[in-house]
C-alpha cells in the first residue's frame, strides 16, 4: 500500500521532474542509447557477477525508469518485467524493447509501494538497480513489497549508493569528507531545486526534487522482517558517478556529466579507505519447507 499520504505531494513531484527527465535521457550521451542498441552498455561486471546466470529464470526490476536495465537483464537470457511510475518511461521502455526484438519483457505503470495492484506473480529474481532507494519514503514498506514478489527459493539482489555517501556534503569546497544530510531515515525529505538531471541535456522545468536515505542497518533488518535471509552483503570503495566533486574516475570522458554510466569513480588515495561508497546486496527466501 502506498506510504502516508503526507508524501503524496513529494512523490508526485518527483513524478513529475522523472516523466519530464525520460526524453532527456534517452537523447543523452551519458545513457548512451546508440550504444546500446549496437549491444555496448551492459550492466556493471559486479552485478553480473553477483546475481550470477539468469537464463531461463524470471526477472522483476522495480523502479526500471525506461528499461535498460531490465532489457540488459533479457539480453542474458531473462524473462524479465519492469516496473516504474513515469509513464513516459513504461512507453519509452516498450519502444526500446521491441528496437532491440525483445518480445517477451513487460513493462508496467506502478508507484513501487502499490506494485501488488499491478502484479500478482512472484519471481526467481527481484532487482532494484542503482539511484532507486533513495526516491522512496519508506523503506520497511519497500522491503515488504519487493519480498512478496520473490518466490520461495529466489532472490532480491541490491547495488545501490551506500548511505554514508549520501550523507555527506557534495559541496565541500576543500575536498573534505564531512556529513550534511541524515544518514537514518526521517519523515522530512531532502529538498533541492535544480534544472539540471544527472546527465547532459537541456533545463527541466519541474526542478523540485525529494530525495530520502535510508541507513544500511534499517535496509538490511527491513529485509529480514519480510521474510528474506541475508546471503552477503558488501561494501565497495567505488561508485558508479561522480558522488562528490573531487573524485575521479578511470578512463573518464570530460563530457560535462557527473553520470558516465558504467564507470566507476574513486575518492583520492588518501581517502578511499575512509568511507564505503556503494553497497551490493543478495537476500533470498527459503524455498518450501527450507
Amino acid at each position: 500500500m502506498s506510504p502516508d499520504p503526507e508524501f503524496t505531494p513529494f512523490m508526485e513531484a518527483n513524478r513529475a521532474r522523472w516523466d519530464e527527465s525520460v526524453p532527456i535521457h534517452v537523447a543523452s550521451e551519458g545513457y548512451d542509447l546508440e550504444g546500446f542498441l549496437r549491444g555496448e552498455k551492459s550492466l556493471y561486471p559486479l552485478e553480473i557477477e553477483e546475481v550470477g546466470d539468469v537464463a531461463g529464470k524470471s526477472l522483476l526490476h522495480l523502479q526500471c525508469h525506461f528499461g535498460m536495465d531490465t532489457l540488459n537483464w533479457a539480453r542474458l537470457g531473462a524473462r524479465v518485467t519492469g516496473l516504474d511510475y513515469s509513464e513516459p518511461a513504461v512507453e519509452a521502455a516498450r519502444d526500446l524493447a521491441a528496437r532491440i526484438g525483445v518480445t517477451d519483457a513487460r513493462f508496467v505503470q506502478s508507484n513501487v509501494y502499490d506494485a501488488r495492484e499491478a502484479l500478482s506473480e512472484q519471481f526467481d529474481v527481484v532487482y532494484t538497480g542503482i539511484g532507486a532507494l533513495n526516491w522512496l519514503p519508506d523503506i520497511r514498506g519497500w522491503a515488504r513489497v519487493a519480498a512478496g514478489f520473490v518466490r520461495p527459493g529466489g532472490f532480491l539482489y541490491l547495488y545501490e549508493a551506500h548511505p554514508m555517501l549520501s550523507a555527506m556534503d557534495d559541496e565541500q569546497p576543500d575536498g573534505q569528507l564531512v556529513l550534511r544530510y541524515p544518514y537514518f531515515e526521517v519523515p522530512a525529505p531532502v529538498a533541492y531545486e535544480t534544472a539540471s538531471t544527472y546527465v547532459d541535456g537541456p533545463p527541466l522545468k519541474n526542478q523540485q526534487g525529494y530525495e530520502w536515505n535510508h541507513g544500511l542497518g534499517e535496509v538490511v533488518t527491513s529485509l529480514i522482517e519480510a521474510g528474506l535471509r541475508i546471503e552477503f552483503l558488501h561494501e565497495h570503495r567505488e561508485v558508479a558517478w561522480q558522488g562528490l566533486p573531487w573524485m575521479t574516475a578511470e578512463n573518464a570522458v570530460p563530457d560535462g556529466s557527473m553520470h558516465r554510466r558504467r564507470e566507476h569513480w574513486r575518492l583520492p588515495e588518501a581517502q578511499r579507505d575512509l568511507v564505503p561508497l556503494m553497497y551490493s546486496l543478495k537476500a533470498s527466501k527459503p524455498a518450501a519447507g527450507g
